[in-house]
Formats: structure tokens, sequence, C-alpha cells
């Protein structure tokens, strides 16, 4: 809103409206906004979830501390939501693609967790939506996000131009003011189904590749498993997110932390001196999804002004469902999927300790009748509850791993 506001001010000169046109004055106005809202918005929404005695029901798993959680409000997620939505559409261009298609995947989930919420809470049903419906829900979004990378003419990525013996092909660029030449790459934009794979110098991968036997179909059997890909990355992230939140604070603040770093990979990503530098996929148009992540930063952090042990809201699937998504179709836009497992590497090891237990579970009771279990109890974090560890211990000690997976993240950038 303001920045098409002052793009339009901007051909009268008025003083200062040429300053939003940068990514970072926008981006930094986006955080501001997003803490103010989420610290002092927060307070006055937390107030009025207790007035309605939206309490948290919580079942007695023999956790230490767990039962003194009972009645603190829950549905905090629309707080994380509106102090998302809110700056976004104040400082972003609302004609991005990419924009666009964030604030739909935020109001999506966020639509699909209220209703688990809900549920919960006023239909008093501990079991909420029902799985299947989640899952309707994140393969619909899936499929969203998919056509719209597929269809829109604005989704592409910067591609090198290759001779007949496969090197690049350099052109002459000829400054218009100073009448200097250089050389450089030349260039076209494409749409492709490329994506980055960390640790090899060649690092970019196209999934068509995987259908070279199908000739000339190999593009749109590429995109049909790219289709499939980013359903699966969508829901299981999401997924992730949803089982990492059980700890005051802890998926609020490794939703940061991956905030952070993808918000860095965006910047690098969208400028195309950077990008050139580090030799990394150039993608235009997507630095503006920097204003969008700068957001999500700002309300996770403000968040946890409220959800930092001890807790005097939860986010509930309002939230977490919305945190995991976000992160997933960002790293999916940012062609950076593969690096899920590093930079949400939390929500993945949640994730894996609940899929292990089940199925030890299941394999022990069928072979010796009784089920046994991995971990005293899953998701992990719970098994260090059941090991009598604090638990703001294990919240920071699990935010100390995301900075060092979150860091070996960018690390991957240079490490070829």
């Amino acid at each position: 809103m303001f920045y098409h506001l002052f793009k339009y001010l901007d051909q009268y000169d008025l003083p200062g409206a040429g300053m939003f046109q940068y990514i970072s004055f926008r981006s930094s106005l986006a955080v501001i906004t997003a803490l103010l809202i989420s610290v002092i918005f927060g307070k006055k929404i937390i107030s009025m979830l207790q007035r309605q005695q939206i309490g948290e029901e919580i079942r007695d798993l023999g956790l230490q501390g767990q039962m003194e959680k009972k009645g603190t409000p829950t549905m905090g997620g629309v707080i994380i939501l509106l102090s998302i939505v809110v700056p976004t559409i104040l400082f972003a261009d609302l004609t991005n693609t990419y924009i666009l298609l964030m604030l739909i995947t935020t109001v999506w989930l966020g639509a699909i967790g209220f209703v688990d919420d809900y549920i919960k809470v006023f239909r008093k049903n501990k079991d909420g939506l029902a799985g299947r419906f989640k899952i309707v829900g994140q393969v619909s979004l899936g499929i969203i996000v998919a056509t719209t990378l597929y269809l829109s003419k604005d989704v592409v990525v910067r591609d090198k131009v290759m001779d007949a013996n496969n090197k690049p092909v350099k052109e002459i660029v000829v400054d218009t003011h100073t009448g200097l030449q250089t050389v450089r790459t030349k260039t076209i934009d494409v749409k492709s189904t490329t994506t980055t794979i960390p640790f090899i110098k060649n690092h970019e991968f196209d999934y068509s590749s995987f259908f070279s036997f199908l000739g000339k179909y190999k593009q749109e059997a590429g995109w049909i498993f790219y289709f499939l890909v980013i359903i699966f990355i969508i829901t299981g992230v999401s997924n992730g997110a949803n089982l990492t939140d059980g700890l005051d604070g802890l998926a609020t603040g490794t939703s940061a932390i991956s905030g952070v770093t993808f918000g860095i990979l965006a910047y690098l990503s969208g400028n195309l001196i950077f990008s050139e530098y580090l030799n990394i996929m150039y993608i235009p148009n997507i630095g503006e999804l920097t204003i969008f992540i700068s957001a999500f930063i700002g309300a996770t952090i403000g968040f946890l002004w409220h959800n930092s042990y001890p807790a005097q809201v939860f986010m509930g699937d309002t939230g977490s469902l919305s945190l995991g998504g976000i992160i997933a179709v960002i790293a999916i836009i940012l062609r950076k999927e593969l690096l899920l497992p590093f930079a949400c590497g939390i929500f993945m090891v949640e994730s894996l300790s609940v899929m292990i237990q089940v199925w030890y579970f299941k394999r022990t009771k069928k072979k010796y009748g009784e089920g046994r279990r991995i971990f005293l109890m899953s998701p992990l974090h719970h098994h260090y509850q059941k090991k009598n560890i604090p638990e703001s211990k294990i919240v920071t000690r699990f935010w100390i791993i995301a900075i060092i997976l979150a860091t070996f993240t960018i690390v991957t950038l240079k490490v070829r």
C-alpha cells in the first residue's frame, strides 16, 4: 500500500518518497511494524482470549510442569498472522506474484489451523479437525503453489546461455551513461523446474532430467514430478512445525531462526551482483520476498515476548501449521527446498522421532505381542522432558542447534 503510494508520489519529487523503492528500507519497516503489532496488539488479543475463556486443554502425560499450563489462552497464532499480513500489505509490492502467493499461503493455512483450534476449544473435541481434512487443505495449497509457479509468466529463473561446447556465451554490454564496455555472460529468463543442490560445484539440478528417456515430453513429466515434490514438502514441513509446538517458545524461536536464514537467501537470490558473485541462481523479482520474510521474522520474535517460558499464550494450530507451511513455500519459491533438512532441521527431527516411535512400536507389537518404544516419549522434546530436563533448557538447546544448522545452511553457498 505505502509502496504503491510513495512510488506514485515519487513522480512529483516528494522528499523521501524514493526511499520506498529500496527493499532494505521497506524490510526494516516491516520488521519493526510486525514487532510492534505482535507485542502491543498481541497483549490486547491475549486479554480478549482470556475473557472468552479460550484456554488450552491439557492431558496429564506425566510431564514436568505440564498441568500448570492448563487454562493458558490458545489460538494465539492469530497474533502471528496479523503481524505478518499487515506489514506485508503496507510495505510490499502487491503486484508481485511471490508476495501474493505468500499471503494466500498464510491465510490458507491459518484458516485450517483456526478451524482445528475452534473445534478443540469451542466444540470441546480434543482431536480437533480430522487429520484427513488437514491433509486435503495442505495438498490443495500445494496444488495452488505448484500451479502458480507453472502458469505465471513472472515466475522464471535466469539461465546462462551455453554454446555448442557447453560453455557460457559472452556478450559485450555498453553503459549508456559512460560509454564503458564490459564483458559478461549472456543470460535468458526461462520457465524451469531447476533447484539448488548443496555441496555440488555445478549445484543446479533440473527435476526434468529424471525423465530424459521421455525425449520431448521430459519437461512436462518434470513439472508433474515437481508438483508432487511441492505438495510433499508443504505437507511435511507444516506438520513438522505442528509437532514441534509442544514447549513454550520452541516452534516460535526455531521458525524465527529459519526465517532469518531464508531472508538472507532471498535477498542474495534477488540481487544480481551478489548472486553472480556467489554463483547462485538469480531469480528475477524474488528480492521483494524479503519484505514478507522480514514481517515473518518480526512476527515470530514479537510473539516470543508472550510465548517464552512461562507462556502467556499458545499459538495453537492457527500458528504452527502456518509457520511450517510458510517456510516450506518460501524454500520452494527460492529453489532451495533441498536445504530444508538443514534450515528446518528441528522440524525434521521432531517429525522423524514420531515416525520412528510409531513404526518401532507397531513392529515390536507384531513381533513380540507387546509394543516397545525407542524414545521415552515422542515428539523428541517430550523425551527430554521425561528425563526431567527443565523445559527452558530444552528449548534453549534446541534454539542453539537451530542456529548452528542455519549457519551451516548459509555456508553451503560457498562449500562446493
